[in-house]
């Protein structure tokens, strides 16, 4: 297999880290935002970092393919590097934002479907969490050049999870979240988002 190719933000930087791959310090902004997309369009952000969720994981995707054709290598730590740093950061901070602010809405809803929705996106959040608590140990020892064996079924679930939770939101949660979303209920969500990235 030849280069990885271009994970967008998740992409390792120039510049030579403590683990002597190319790696660079990123505040979550840059992890987060899509280009031309602020926190003053806080749902249009939150569709955004779908586009990175899915990119970072069709990165993980190639790296699994990767170490079963060439095994550990320089191309192999730097993407777990990039994961690692997108799925610890960017992606804590974007369940968060869900749970703060698309979750109520859909709790708030006369739709006993779009309660229990909201149950089942958090639930999923919790079952992400600890998938990848689990995974980011191999993804630490392969960015450290360590040879570990690769939890394939435990990254292919990873994935899959991640992937059927974001058409869910996409399909409904955000739809019904941006419903009757003034301008100043968004602005305030967009200030929420933007302090807590500060701190």
């Amino acid at each position: 297999m030849g280069r990885f190719g271009e994970p967008g933000a998740c992409r390792a930087p120039a510049g030579t880290g403590a683990h002597g791959i190319k790696a660079k310090t990123v505040r979550l902004d840059e992890l987060y935002a899509g280009p031309g997309v602020g926190f003053e369009s806080p749902m249009a952000m939150l569709a955004a970092c779908h586009d990175r969720v899915r990119r970072t994981l069709d990165l993980l995707t190639r790296l699994q393919t990767h170490l079963a054709m060439h095994g550990l290598t320089d191309q192999a730590r730097v993407a777990a590097a990039d994961i690692l740093r997108y799925f610890d950061i960017a992606g804590p901070a974007h369940h968060e934002d869900e749970e703060r602010h698309v979750l109520p809405r859909l709790r708030l809803s006369d739709e006993a479907t779009h309660r229990a929705l909201a149950d089942r996106l958090e639930q999923d959040h919790r079952e992400m969490t600890r998938d990848w608590a689990a995974l980011r140990l191999s993804l630490l020892a392969i960015r450290d050049g360590e040879g570990v064996p690769w939890p394939q079924s435990l990254a292919e679930r990873y994935v899959a999870h991640y992937a059927a939770h974001l058409e869910r939101e996409e399909a409904i949660a955000f739809p019904m979240a941006a419903q009757g979303l003034g301008a100043a209920e968004e602005a305030a969500m967009g200030q929420e988002m933007a302090a807590r990235r500060r701190m």
